[in-house]
């Protein structure tokens, strides 16, 4: 197998990479043995499926591309060539340890400048969403392919905004553009992590917006919602690939009225 594949070659590959990942994710969800924190202030959850996970992924790439890099939240960075994979086990772990069904699996590929391709799978679901540039962004369920694609919304008295926590912006500088903006919007709704992201590219929701985020959170989501004809930035409409404030939305005219707010 080259270590220069096309994209089409490179997203069968993550497929594999994903089944490897909820081939140990999934036996252990609702049946953990153990939690560990990994904060040494607060709570910062990891499970063995987390580093698990991680491990079955890193050995499909070793074998398969060696000279790749590699960007792991469990296991670190490994340097690479042209082409990095970008992978968080379990994004939502909280979720994962209470058993609420809106963790995912994200596995992403970028050529050091821009992420080509990216996963969020969801074995207990059966949901996996999937993107890679240039190709469209799909929900794949019960063995059938469904193209994505955002809504229409222009204005945020009529958008559903999400966002993993309100702990995100409490008692920082940024609380009080966060409470305005959740103010302006018709409906909030928190938790979801990165299932919001695959709701939003399916056209359920219109806004997803959080901040301290890694790039292993957000990568992979980047092209799955701009490949369904979505925005995804930082909070000051630059690159979205390193992390940090991110701000999604399916509608131009939204992302930019919800940007003036944050911005404000």
């Amino acid at each position: 197998m080259t270590d220069t594949p096309d994209f089409k070659t490179l997203l069968a590959f993550a497929h594999d990479l994903a089944d490897a990942a909820a081939r140990v994710t999934l036996p252990l969800f609702r049946n953990l043995p153990d939690i560990d924190n990994k904060a040494t202030d607060g709570f910062d959850p990891v499970t063995q499926a987390d580093r698990n996970a991680e491990a079955a992924i890193r050995i499909l790439l070793e074998t398969n591309y060696p000279s790749h890099a590699i960007c792991g939240e469990e296991f670190g960075t490994k340097d690479g060539d042209d082409f990095e994979w970008v992978l968080d086990p379990i994004d939502g772990t909280r979720a994962f340890i209470s058993g609420i069904p809106t963790w995912g699996t994200l596995i992403a590929a970028n050529d050091k400048s821009e992420v080509k391709l990216g996963i969020m799978d969801q074995p207990f679901t059966g949901e996996r969403y999937f993107a890679a540039s240039g190709l469209g962004a799909f929900l794949r369920f019960d063995g059938a392919d469904k193209k994505l694609s955002c809504r229409a919304c222009s204005t945020l008295d009529e958008a559903i905004l999400a966002t993993t926590s309100p702990q995100l912006f409490d008692k920082t500088p940024q609380q009080d553009v966060w409470n305005t903006l959740s103010d302006a919007v018709q409906l909030t709704r928190y938790g979801g992590d990165c299932y919001n992201y695959a709701l939003l590219a399916g056209g359920h929701i219109d806004l997803v917006v959080e901040q301290v985020l890694q790039p292993y959170d957000i990568q992979a989501l980047i092209p799955i919602v701009e490949e369904a004809g979505g925005i995804v930035t930082n909070w000051q409409g630059g690159d979205a690939i390193k992390g940090g404030q991110i701000i999604a939305a399916g509608d131009a005219r939204l992302h930019k009225a919800a940007m003036d707010i944050l911005n404000g």
